[in-house]
């Protein structure tokens, strides 16, 4: 089951509606890649704090031993040139969203059963109004090594865990304007989208950035998970002492979002492409989508996603109930359960979902931006030009 349609279902499995469990895993492969100096927007000569990502071709997905059966087969895509955020949607970023707005996440509003039913095998009851109470997944860890079939031990729906309050109602983000802003859904990232005349990366887009030149390697910096020793993302390998996903009982701590750009950035001079926290892309998840692209037997160029979304292996969801795609991985990915820190690492989840390790970073197109700016389309990629 994708982790990231949990938290409603672990809503109703609170109220006694239908149970929960998963597993995934993995290891290895190979690559190398050239790339140039990053062209960062100041405003005048792009957008702020977004990268310029030139276009080209590469091979989406992954044959390689780690590869889930929904990143399979490697295949030739193209990609145009775009624009795409330097890092995660920061809180304080989004604070100025919801300032100028007034908005109200989903994590924030009871829940909608229209939203919830089409996420459950038909005739699941309508459970009572007082059940659907707004809140998010929250991860709690557990007090010891458990088997790792079931996420109900380590994760828990709160009431009242929103963006502000990422852990539950007695957690904040003071101080933490610089980390990703999580519990925010599909559906939150699109609107705060609209407001920032942006738009969610595609699915093709976000693994063409995120492997920052590099064809085909295990990671976004490399083959090597620490070269030279050294930690290249927020994930929980190398980082925790304990077994996933085991916390400090002693000290009471778990792991969390960091800085954004605490780690090296990529070749595209992008932070936190994988591990840190999960990211929404546009695209609606089929869990074959790659086989779909492939069998068509030639070059795909800008897809866009399917029309909708297919997944017939997780238990209890419906096969075409609505999930978008998140990427990138987050703090808790881990060698051993969830090894979704590898740019071809793809997830399917529910577009109302909130959990406290998903959150986004945004896109652009060239004509949208110079638009914007009063100038005449292309003069980005005559910026971009050595």
């Amino acid at each position: 089951m994708s982790l990231g349609t949990k938290p409603r279902y672990m809503l109703l499995a609170a109220i006694g509606l239908i149970a929960a469990g998963m597993v995934v895993g993995a290891t290895h492969i190979h690559a190398s890649g050239k790339h140039g100096e990053p062209r960062v927007g100041d405003g005048v000569a792009g957008p702020a704090g977004m990268v310029w990502v030139e276009g080209g071709t590469f091979q989406m997905g992954s044959d390689a031993r780690p590869a889930q059966r929904n990143e399979r087969p490697a295949h030739p895509v193209k990609v145009h040139g775009f624009w795409i955020d330097q890092h995660h949607v920061t809180n304080a970023e989004f604070r100025k969203f919801v300032e100028a707005t007034a908005y109200v996440t989903t994590a924030e509003r009871k829940p909608d059963w229209e939203t919830l039913r089409v996420q459950l095998p038909p005739g699941t009851p309508r459970p009572p109004d007082a059940a659907l109470v707004a809140g998010g997944m929250v991860f709690v860890g557990t007090s010891g090594p458990v088997a790792l079939d079931n996420i109900a031990l380590w994760w828990r729906y709160v009431p009242g865990a929103d963006w502000r309050h990422p852990l539950g109602p007695g957690s904040n983000i003071d101080a933490k304007d610089d980390h990703p802003v999580v519990q925010v859904s599909y559906e939150d990232a699109q609107a705060y989208a609209k407001w920032a005349h942006k738009r969610l990366p595609t699915e093709a887009e976000w693994e063409y950035a995120a492997r920052g030149g590099l064809e085909q390697a295990t990671y976004a910096w490399g083959d090597e998970f620490a070269p030279d020793g050294k930690q290249m993302a927020n994930v929980w390998q190398g980082q925790q002492a304990q077994p996933f996903p085991v916390t400090n009982e002693k000290t009471r701590t778990s792991p969390g979002t960091s800085p954004v750009g605490t780690y090296p950035p990529n070749g595209y001079g992008l932070s936190d492409m994988t591990g840190n926290a999960w990211q929404w892309v546009a695209d609606w998840y089929r869990y074959d989508q790659f086989q779909r692209e492939a069998a068509a037997g030639k070059q795909v160029v800008d897809p866009q996603g399917p029309s909708e979304s297919y997944d017939p292996y997780e238990p209890g969801v419906p096969a075409y109930a609505p999930k978008r795609v998140t990427r990138g991985g987050s703090f808790l990915c881990n060698e051993s359960y969830c090894l979704s820190y590898r740019p071809s690492a793809r997830r399917g989840a529910d577009p109302y979902n909130s959990m406290s390790h998903l959150g986004f970073r945004l896109a652009m197109d060239d004509t949208q931006w110079q638009q914007q700016a009063g100038r005449p389309p292309g003069t980005a990629q005559a910026m971009a030009s050595p």
